[in-house]
């Protein structure tokens, strides 16, 4: 028998699906999250879409009832800006509702011919360490604040499941990102969940290497025992999610404030990976 969606559940997401029945609500949606800096003012969403401003001003704070959006009062300017988790809950609502979540993809197709991905090396380490320093600074990928010592990385992850990936730029074949599993737990129940993390150098971004090493990731995983891989994004890198998506990892929940990065608190998307049952 399927599972039945729950009450409260189903409330919720029709409340959001309700907000979104009127064109113009999804027009300026897409227009706020679509902006450079996911947030516009009102009298901006006004000329954009060349509907009046008290029209504008109406449907916005519709779309911030149910949290789509915040408004924030600039001067004499009302400032729209995106929520970023609706990025991912509209998205798994709707995968939920259509049943989407049983039918779960295995891994990242379409992968680069010109990446290819290895086995990590403790030689790999100080260039790992680079590319781990590249990914904090963005203040986007972790909560991490300090990069950790070589020999701190030496011994964090699980054995055999570090990878790295190589490519050529500028007429060198370098090392350009890296994936690896930490266990979640020291108890043998556990031994089987991992936690994820997967970093690509700038030089990099844009070529497909992150969906060679989820490929990876996820493959070897599957093979070397891993039962569950689970990880925690912030719901900005949107990039990120979707890539995990592709290689069948689920949203289970959008995790309110729960930390402070630079004294501000953020949100993260805590996401799943089940492997398939033989």
């Amino acid at each position: 028998m399927s599972e039945t969606l729950e009450p409260a559940a189903a409330e919720t997401y029709a409340s959001w699906f309700a907000v979104l029945a009127d064109p113009t609500r999804v027009r300026l949606l897409h227009a706020v999250a679509s902006a450079s800096t996911g947030a516009t003012r009102v009298g901006d969403l006004a000329t954009q879409l060349g509907i009046s401003q008290p029209t504008v001003s109406h449907h916005v704070k519709r779309l911030a009832e149910v949290g789509f959006v915040s408004l924030k009062k600039v001067g004499t300017s009302t400032v729209v800006a995106v929520n970023e988790t609706c990025c991912t809950g509209l998205p798994h609502a709707a995968d939920v509702v259509m049943g989407a979540l049983t039918t779960r993809p295995c891994c990242p197709a379409d992968l680069p011919v010109d990446v290819s991905t290895r086995s990590m090396t403790d030689a790999d380490l100080p260039r790992v360490r680079e590319i781990y320093a590249q990914g904090i600074a963005t203040r986007n990928a972790t909560f991490e604040t300090e990069v950790p010592e070589v020999d701190a990385l030496r011994h964090k992850w699980t054995d055999g499941h570090r990878w790295v990936a190589e490519a050529d730029v500028d007429g060198e074949r370098r090392l350009v990102g890296w994936t690896a599993v930490s266990p979640v737990s020291a108890r043998a129940c556990y031994a089987g969940v991992g936690e994820t993390s997967v970093y690509v150098a700038e030089e990099a971004r844009g070529r497909g290497v992150g969906k060679a090493l989820v490929h990876r990731q996820v493959t070897e995983a599957d093979a070397g025992g891993l039962w569950t891989l689970q990880t925690s994004i912030f719901p900005e890198n949107r990039a990120s999610i979707a890539l995990h998506h592709a290689a069948g990892y689920e949203t289970l929940a959008v995790r309110s404030r729960i930390a402070t990065l630079d004294g501000v608190w953020r949100d993260t998307v805590l996401l799943e990976r089940r492997r398939r049952e033989d």
